[in-house]
């Protein structure tokens, strides 16, 4: 593999590609191929972009369709026939079964444009500038959004101060014994804590780049009471848990809350086009016109493609369903893995298909196990204060095959690593490792 190019032009800011240092030509579903043509189980899509897999055929062929009648590539915010059969799937498989109304905001076409709209939208509302973000909690890297983004690594990078947030404990932040939410009620009650009473409140329901944290449903129903309570926007960045990743569309549904807005992003075009939104609760949407804009909110084979994705996946329950059971059956593996590792301090959590297996004890091995999976066809990476966690993060549509394949390779490349760090697996009653 031939990477001079890359040493010598592209920035030494790259990331990924050091992690998988190959020159990729081409994917199809939950496979990656370099340019040698070796084949790699995908358990990355693209951080959380591409749930519906690489090059899905029935998305591409919407696109190609659209593509071949001259249709508006790009259209800024004005009205295109594109977007309107976006709006009205929108409105009709996600909103109105859920008796749900929300305004849409189309952002510049990343994650992090969406949230420093929410967030804007939000002080606007409340005439307040303090946000209340929690410990591990990630949701971008540009101005507004690098302020309410936790992660040490990314908040050095920023070169100027970052305020006007507070950050609070996360769900188990301090282990299951402490309750957070009673911690954050007692500081915004305290008029002399020194809390600033914010505009809003943005969580992630499981923190993917924080470490698979996740959030249960009784304390995100608590932490909307709170917000509603003292009069604070509950904001829900749904830009890598969102659009089925957790089971159903939305990642907080099941605990039955009713965020004030929403961010989406990632996966919403289904394709892996760039393209973001904000939802918006009609009270709340007090924008004047241009207030908030970027040249590329108006990516309309975005628009094509994400309606194809959710009139193709989400108009029925049956995708949801299929999720679940993947769920379990990562989850199951996952598990085994730990039990038949006793003496290497293993966990595992996650909800849906983000699923974490945790080095606690041992952090520095999350990586290596990546290195080692590498090497062995798989594409996965870790995430965690101290990358200690192995992030499963395969596309929703992946074949049982193919997820097993890649299953199979974790649980060997973990064999391998803790071998040469002496600890064995113990086969136990119920099955042990896996032969």
């Amino acid at each position: 593999m031939d990477l001079k190019i890359f040493d010598r032009m592209e920035s030494e800011v790259r990331g990924y590609i050091r992690s998988f240092p190959v020159v990729f030509n081409k994917a199809k579903g939950s496979l990656l191929f370099d340019e040698t043509g070796r084949e790699y189980v995908d358990f990355f899509s693209g951080a959380g972009t591409l749930n519906y897999g690489h090059n899905n055929p029935v998305l591409k062929q919407k696109m190609i369709e659209y593509l071949e009648t001259d249709g508006l590539v790009h259209s800024l915010d004005m009205a295109t026939c594109a977007k309107q059969t976006f709006l009205e799937t929108v409105d009709r498989v996600l909103l109105k079964p859920r008796n749900w109304e929300y305004k849409l905001q189309f952002t510049g076409p990343t994650g992090t444009n969406a949230v420093e709209a929410a967030l804007k939208l939000a002080r606007q509302v409340k005439g307040r500038s303090n946000i209340i973000s929690f410990t591990h909690g990630f949701h971008g890297v540009s101005g507004g959004s690098l302020a309410v983004t936790a992660n040490e690594k990314f908040r050095r990078a920023a070169g100027v101060a970052l305020a006007n947030t507070t950050f609070m404990p996360f769900d188990g932040y301090f282990g299951p014994d402490v309750d957070t939410i009673v911690y954050l009620e007692k500081m915004l009650d305290d008029a002399s804590s020194g809390l600033d009473l914010p505009a809003a409140i943005i969580v992630e329901t499981v923190q993917g780049e924080g470490g698979v944290n996740v959030a249960s449903w009784r304390w995100l129903k608590e932490l909307e009471k709170l917000c509603r309570r003292y009069d604070m926007l509950l904001i829900v960045d749904d830009i890598q848990v969102g659009c089925g990743r957790t089971g159903n569309f939305f990642s907080f549904e099941t605990a039955g809350i009713r965020p004030d807005i929403i961010t989406l992003s990632k996966s919403l075009s289904g394709f892996g086009l760039p393209m973001s939104l904000v939802l918006i609760k009609p009270e709340l949407d007090i924008w004047k016109p241009g207030a908030h804009s970027g040249t590329f909110r108006g990516n309309n084979l975005a628009f094509v493609t994400a309606a194809q994705t959710l009139d193709s996946y989400w108009a029925k329950d049956d995708f949801a369903r299929n999720t679940i059971r993947k769920e379990r059956l990562v989850r199951d593996w996952l598990e085994n893995i730990v039990h038949s590792f006793p003496g290497a301090d293993l966990s595992v959590r996650g909800r849906g298909l983000i699923q974490g297996l945790v080095f606690e004890g041992r952090p520095e091995l999350a990586n290596k196990v990546v290195k080692k999976a590498f090497g062995h066809g798989l594409v996965i990476e870790t995430s965690g204060a101290r990358d200690e966690v192995l992030k499963i993060l395969p596309a929703l549509t992946i074949e049982d095959e193919i997820l097993i394949r890649g299953l199979e390779i974790i649980e060997r490349s973990v064999t391998e690593v803790l071998k040469n760090q002496g600890i064995n697996a113990q086969v136990l009653k119920f099955g042990g490792i896996r032969k």
